[in-house]
């Protein structure tokens, strides 16, 4: 039996109706960039998200960039992160001349570990950037606390954490921005890129607003600030708004095929996700660890089962990344659960027999594993 991964074409085709009308509609006006669809993707996420101020960006990346650089985090400024992510996290924070250091994380919800954040904070320290993986909030709530007691700004990245929240606070909340991505793949994903900042303070809203657009100021063509490209094409902002109308409906199909695969993997040798206390969990990732993930990943692969690696060397031990870091061995949790975390398909087209299908099929590998020994 197939089980792809992902299967963007039906996805599309549940919206497809209200995306060709709203495409037809801006090709009549023209408005291509900053329209009506733009304005009612930024204010529909602030509210959901109990925020005030939306800015749509260009991509997840420039939604992290704006938001440090709005924040004033810059040249020789140190930022506590995760090694254990996408690259564009760590990416914006060298971009910007500041100093990525890194924390190891907690093996079971793979985020960073919060009793290690104040040992690592020094006199440059101005931010601490916790990174909400696959679908639930970091240790928000710690983080938050221990940046409040030290004096350090939060910026939240959020590129994979819609509609996450903790005791029913929401990102975005947690810190002085977030950042979020509606890359294709995404729970929420565009016809391509797009991002969003979330934040309650008017001077950051109003400076993401200037940097989005080459840093002009509220007089066209003067500038106040070194900006970049960053809009949201009105396009992609009427396909996000179009599928937001059924983004809780998919969510909550993510979680039912997420307890398929909880109930199934019961009692195997793969360690399945934890939602952490007062958290909810939208599953933008499936992510199983197993210490003999490569022959796990050829197995399922043998069997039509589409898996993926989030992610398979942590950002400390990549060339560009390594005089951050303090080498291979600095971090052994996070280096350890990179070689075992393996993604499961998740999609929210997935039948209940396609999930019991893998099921199945990491049950008859570990059956086998257990026979070899």
């Amino acid at each position: 039996m197939r089980v792809p991964f992902l299967d963007l074409r039906a996805q599309t085709d549940e919206v497809r109706e209200s995306i060709d009308s709203s495409i037809a509609e801006i090709f009549d006006s023209s408005a291509f960039v900053l329209g009506k669809y733009c304005t009612q993707f930024e204010d529909e996420i602030a509210r959901r998200h109990g925020v005030k101020y939306g800015v749509a960006v260009n991509s997840g990346t420039d939604a992290l960039r704006i938001a440090l650089q709005a924040a004033r985090i810059g040249e020789g400024d140190e930022v506590i992160t995760s090694a254990f992510t996408f690259v564009a996290s760590v990416e914006v924070i060298a971009q910007l001349g500041a100093v990525p250091v890194f924390v190891d994380i907690e093996a079971d919800t793979f985020h960073m570990n919060p009793s290690l954040i104040e040992a690592a904070i020094t006199p440059r320290t101005k931010a601490i950037m916790p990174i909400h993986l696959f679908g639930q909030l970091a240790a928000a709530k710690q983080i938050k606390q221990i940046a409040d007691q030290n004096g350090l700004t939060v910026i939240e990245d959020s590129a994979q954490a819609l509609d996450n929240h903790c005791d029913g606070v929401y990102t975005g909340k947690f810190g002085l921005a977030a950042g979020f991505s509606f890359y294709v793949t995404k729970n929420l994903g565009a016809a391509g890129d797009g991002g969003l900042i979330l934040t309650d303070d008017e001077e950051i809203r109003d400076k993401s607003l200037s940097l989005r657009i080459h840093g002009m100021g509220k007089e066209r063509y003067y500038y106040d600030d070194l900006g970049y490209t960053s809009r949201m094409a009105e396009i992609q902002a009427a396909v996000l708004c179009a599928k937001l109308e059924k983004l809780d409906g998919w969510n909550a199909r993510r979680a039912e095929l997420a307890q398929v695969y909880i109930d199934g993997l019961e009692g195997t040798d793969v360690e399945t996700p934890v939602t952490s206390a007062g958290n909810n969990h939208t599953y933008h990732q499936f992510a199983i660890r197993c210490d003999s993930r490569g022959e796990l990943m050829k197995h399922l692969q043998e069997s039509e089962v589409s898996c993926s690696i989030f992610y398979p060397v942590p950002l400390h031990l990549h060339a560009p990344y390594r005089a951050f870091g303090g080498g291979e061995g600095s971090l052994p949790v996070t280096e350890r659960v990179s070689k075992q975390v393996l993604s499961l398909p998740i999609n929210p087209h997935l039948s209940e027999e396609q999930v019991r299908f893998v099921c199945q099929s990491i049950q008859r590998f570990c059956a086998r594993c257990i026979t070899a020994r």
